[in-house]
């Protein structure tokens, strides 16, 4: 293969990787975006009837395109030519048809047709949408072309009023990049100044040097005249020079003449025209395909630094994506175990980054402590429950018929027992709000670990098991916070209360010898009492601020870090390997994103590998 075969076949094998997965959306698709554009590309561009497809078919050597009236072609045609060696059998391929090689070329005609038809209906109908045709023969050049829909002046009946401007925005759309070849077809027994294909080329190229001028239809001149002032460049003028062609008529077309005939046919013509003897060498469809070629390699050596760097950058950014997307998994149940513990592992070495602080969310464990619990514990009714008439309630009731005689111990320890019965409800609320804060880091480390977002089966059990973690550890929370309570209950200090006489003592005046004279059924006494529990309520809470919150770290959030996958790990140790492969089953569009990243990334390294390989010597 010469090095101009193996550079255009190079740039062939790039657009193959752009366009062969251009529904891709993973991470390079803004590479993948300025890699197409800057390829070079050729765009057939005409009129109506003007032998657009006649052109292209004598350059491929196959009679492959729909044929009629009016509109044939109603969708974009992006054809790529690679010249095969050897034995290898002619073929086409589709891209909405992968890996089906279709050998008879009526089938790809067929084929067009419908595929077209699915897209616009059985209309005249015109859609930006293209189809990708490969052709494998050893008759062709490497060669990358874009059939577009015939320009015109007027719609039909079928079409709407529209359909004019809407053909010319499309084939502008591929011919203002500054990297598209225009193909511009003419027929010559038209006046070239009225040329759809020239005026269009002329606005996106007004210097010519993108365009080639192409004259169709020579042989159907009227008698005496020639189109020598167009082939020339007397007429109009473009940096290339004009190539004139002669297609298949009607006639041949219906007697199914073969290409290669044609072909023959063509060169004869040439070669025995009085009119155009003189250019017999650069007339023709094979010398066109030839030079364009040519002018191809020139481009693409140009530009060959832009697309290897490009290739290199969307090279590392599939590779990334790769990373991300993860490995396939293995087959056999130890590796499978492996692989779910590994997982396992990562999710839970982000939840410990939650609690820890190397990410967000564990601060409103604190916030629990330091805000919820206290405002809590201040809004509890002691006010209620300790005032004037409800100490004497409470009193009078622990006396029962026998009033006390010096200090009512037993309504002291009523009054006590319930207030601190308070309590419970505090400590629960923190058992329970710590307990929402877990579950809501479970949930994002879960969404946050790359690696899970693969397997929703192993997902959902690693959620169900970390509830049923945190359910048991918010019932052990409990009992053990509640139980901090009961113990304030089932044991006052006494000390507290031994220190009451004496402050009450010092507090006398000393004026008066009797402070004990003071009558203890009275109002004042009663108000001592509901005092001296608002105290020890008081004592206890401060207490319990600071034991409830280390009873819930030590009940939930230790457990949470250290043991939260134990009860899991024993289950999944028991699995067959089945039932490991149920839980590895993978979401089928992640599994199909991945095997697309990577034939991009296969069909990129392999360009990138005939970059270095090619010689570059002109």
């Amino acid at each position: 293969m010469t090095t101009m075969e193996s550079l255009i076949g190079l740039v062939n094998r790039i657009q193959q990787a752009c366009t062969v997965l251009g529904d891709y959306g993973g991470a390079d698709n803004n590479s993948f975006l300025s890699l197409w554009e800057a390829l070079p590309s050729v765009a057939v561009v005409g009129g109506q009837s003007s032998g657009k497809s006649s052109v292209l078919e004598s350059i491929v050597g196959r009679d492959f395109l729909p044929r009629g009236s009016g509109i044939v072609t109603r969708r974009p045609l992006v054809l790529q030519l690679h010249k095969i060696e050897g034995e290898a059998e002619e073929h086409a391929e589709f891209l909405h048809m992968p890996r089906r090689k279709i050998t008879d070329f009526a089938v790809v005609r067929k084929e067009i047709q419908d595929e077209t038809d699915r897209v616009t209906g059985r209309t005249k109908q015109i859609s930006p949408v293209p189809i990708h045709l490969s052709i494998y023969s050893p008759h062709v050049v490497n060669l990358t072309l874009i059939d577009l829909p015939g320009l015109t002046k007027v719609a039909v009946e079928g079409q709407p009023d529209s359909v004019v401007q809407d053909i010319e925005d499309m084939v502008r759309s591929y011919i203002e990049k500054p990297n598209c070849i225009i193909l511009a077809i003419s027929p010559a027994n038209q006046d070239i100044a009225t040329s759809d294909a020239i005026k269009i080329s002329r606005e996106v190229d007004p210097s010519g040097e993108r365009t080639f001028g192409v004259l169709t239809k020579l042989d159907l001149m009227d008698k005496g005249t020639n189109a020598l002032d167009v082939l020339e460049g007397r007429s109009y003028r473009l940096q290339h020079p004009w190539v004139g062609v002669v297609n298949r008529s009607q006639a041949d077309i219906n007697k199914m003449v073969d290409m290669i005939v044609a072909r023959r046919k063509e060169r004869e013509y040439f070669a025995t025209s009085p009119d155009y003897g003189h250019l017999a060498n650069k007339m023709g469809s094979e010398y066109l395909a030839k030079l364009l070629s040519q002018h191809l390699e020139s481009v693409i050596r140009a530009r060959i630094p832009s697309i290897t760097s490009l290739i290199n950058k969307t090279i590392e950014e599939l590779e990334s994506e790769m990373d991300h997307l993860g490995r396939p998994i293995a087959v056999d149940a130890g590796a499978q175990l492996y692989t779910i513990l590994e997982l396992c592992r990562a999710f839970d070495r982000i939840f410990k980054e939650h609690l820890d602080g190397g990410r967000p969310g564990g601060d409103r464990i604190y916030n629990v402590f330091d805000n919820q619990l206290p405002a809590a514990l201040r809004k509890l009714p002691f006010d209620r429950h300790l005032s004037l008439q409800n100490v004497k309630k409470v009193v009078s009731e622990a006396d029962g018929y026998q009033p006390h005689l010096i200090a009512p111990e037993q309504g002291y320890r009523r009054l006590i027992e319930g207030s601190l019965s308070y309590f419970r409800g505090p400590a629960e609320a923190s058992v329970d709000a710590v307990h929402l804060v877990l579950k809501e880091l479970v949930r994002k480390s879960i969404a946050e670990t790359q690696e899970l977002k693969r397997f929703p089966t192993l997902q959902a059990e690693i959620a169900a098991a970390t509830s049923e973690s945190l359910e048991r550890f918010r019932e052990e929370s409990k009992k053990t916070t509640v139980r901090l309570v009961d113990m304030e209950s089932s044991y006052l200090t006494v000390e507290f209360f031994r220190r009451l006489p004496q402050e009450v003592e010092k507090a006398g005046n000393p004026a008066n010898p009797a402070p004990s004279n003071v009558d203890r059924y009275g109002e004042g006494h009663f108000r001592r009492i509901g005092s001296n529990v608002s105290s020890y309520i008081g004592m206890v809470s401060d207490t319990l601020r600071n034991t409830i919150p280390k009873a819930v770290v030590y009940c939930q959030v230790r457990e949470a870090k250290q043991s939260l996958l134990n009860h899991f790990y024993t289950q999944i140790g028991k699995k067959e390997a089945k039932q490991l492969s149920q839980l590895l089953d993978e979401d089928p569009a992640l599994m199909e994103r991945r095997q697309q990243c990577a034939k991009r990334l296969e069909l990129y390294k392999a360009a990138r590998d005939e970059i270095d390989s090619v010689s570059w010597t002109r």
